[in-house]
């Protein structure tokens, strides 16, 4: 939207004051769309023995269980910063000990990691605060670098495929696995353990954003106050039910012409 329409949707008779608001402004930002193959599963043993024994694996699922970041400045580069993410998906595959047989579910670890340098601007101050702390003294919190803020948007990974190939070396990963991913998985997930690997193939879309607390001059119109009455809920689980609505959309689902975002897809 230009800013000619911005300007002419709002109504610029209602300003009542300019106010000074703390907040976090977006210097700068990147989207991607990245198809990460061959990435190494890694198992806790009970589940390795089960990876050995098969004949066959599917990839059922794929979650971002974190994304771990580290911010630093670009030498010789002012005001730019190279954003280190390392990616830790839960993988689930459904592993066949033999054709036509019951699969059986098996969950994993991989490691996916990935730099962009984005520009942050600069900051030389150092930063004080006062925030309460509980069960400690009411001081003044650890001064901190006034670095910018990187964050990191991750939509649901799309599981892609999976193969069984046979263990090349004992690889370890890329980097420490945290303690809470371990114990997510059972406990220690020893490397170059078993006989095969599984390599996974993902496809990720991501938002990457450098952040800086700035404050902002901007009209103020009123104070936000509620217009809306709280209802009090009832324990009759009856009288509950009688309010939602009817899904009538559920019984008939919608035509493909009925879906107006719906793009006509063409043939290169």
């Amino acid at each position: 939207m230009s800013d000619e329409k911005i300007g002419a949707s709002i109504d610029l008779s209602n300003i009542k004051e300019a106010v000074c608001i703390d907040a976090y402004r977006v210097y700068d930002s990147c989207s991607d769309k990245d198809c990460l193959s061959d990435l190494k599963v890694y198992f806790c043993p009970e589940a390795q023995e089960l990876i050995d024994c098969a004949t066959n694996v599917r990839l059922k699922d794929v979650d971002v269980i974190n994304v771990s970041i580290d911010l630093e400045p670009v030498p010789f580069h002012k005001g730019f910063y190279s954003v280190d993410m390392t990616y830790f998906f839960e993988v689930e595959l459904e592993v066949y000990a033999a054709p036509k047989s019951i699969a059986t579910v098996v969950k994993g670890l991989s490691i996916f990691n990935k730099k962009v340098i984005l520009f942050g601007s600069e900051g030389n101050v150092r930063v004080f605060s006062s925030d309460y702390v509980k069960d400690d003294c009411d001081d003044q919190l650890t001064p901190k670098r006034n670095l910018p803020k990187a964050t990191v948007q991750v939509a649901k990974p799309i599981a892609l495929s999976a193969k069984i190939v046979k263990k090349c070396c004992d690889c370890s990963p890329c980097c420490p696995i945290p303690k809470h991913i371990c114990c997510r998985f059972g406990g220690e997930m020893p490397c170059g353990k078993g006989e095969r690997d599984i390599l996974v193939t993902i496809g990720i879309f991501t938002i990457v954003r450098i952040e800086r607390n700035v404050q902002l001059l901007v009209p103020s119109y009123d104070f936000c106050v509620p217009e809306k009455e709280c209802v009090t809920t009832s324990d009759n689980p009856c009288e509950m039910f009688s309010r939602l609505e009817f899904p009538t959309e559920e019984f008939f689902p919608p035509r493909v012409t009925d879906d107006s975002d719906n793009d006509c897809c063409s043939l290169n």
